[in-house]
């Protein structure tokens, strides 16, 4: 899907993707049920969904916490200008970051990293450290986490129309 387009989204597609996201392993047949439509229109609206790149995943979604990560940190990185790639790709290679993104305004890129703990914490940024494009980096240690990331409450503000 490309960044122009938009799939619109109706009441129906609201209470799917609530009812999928509550309970993932739920069958079509007692979606359909629990939703008083046919069998065929719950999986014609999820096939949708998905090939609208709506639905991107059915999981399973990992606690890092549960599997011994118990720190969670981001990560300013600033590096040489136009070597994003570059600096990228080993990104990639090391399990503790998590997720990576490209920003504007301080920095280049914004990382969400987990640990077992501040040394191993320390041990992942030194080796981020040691990627040659890497210039700098600012690093802050996430407390307690408020509002997980979630995108279910976008889907009102879609079915109104509140896309600007």
């Amino acid at each position: 899907m490309d960044s122009q387009s938009v799939h619109k989204v109706d009441h129906l597609d609201q209470q799917l993707v609530e009812l999928l996201a509550a309970e993932p392993r739920l069958a079509v047949l007692e979606m359909s049920r629990r939703l008083g439509v046919a069998r065929a229109t719950v999986q014609s609206r999820l096939d949708k969904l998905i090939h609208s790149g709506v639905i991107t995943g059915f999981g399973p979604d990992l606690e890092p916490k549960a599997l011994g990560y118990a720190v969670t940190a981001f990560c300013t990185i600033e590096m040489t200008q136009g070597r994003i790639s570059e600096v990228v790709e080993p990104l990639r290679a090391i399990p503790e970051v998590v997720e990576v993104h490209s920003i504007a305004g301080q920095g280049d890129l914004f990382l969400r990293i987990v640990a077992q703990s501040n040394d191993h914490l320390m041990a992942v940024l030194e080796t981020i450290l040691q990627i040659p494009q890497v210039d700098r980096t600012s690093t802050a240690i996430a407390l307690a986490c408020q509002i997980p990331y979630r995108t279910i409450p976008l889907l009102a503000g879609v079915r109104v129309g509140s896309i600007v």
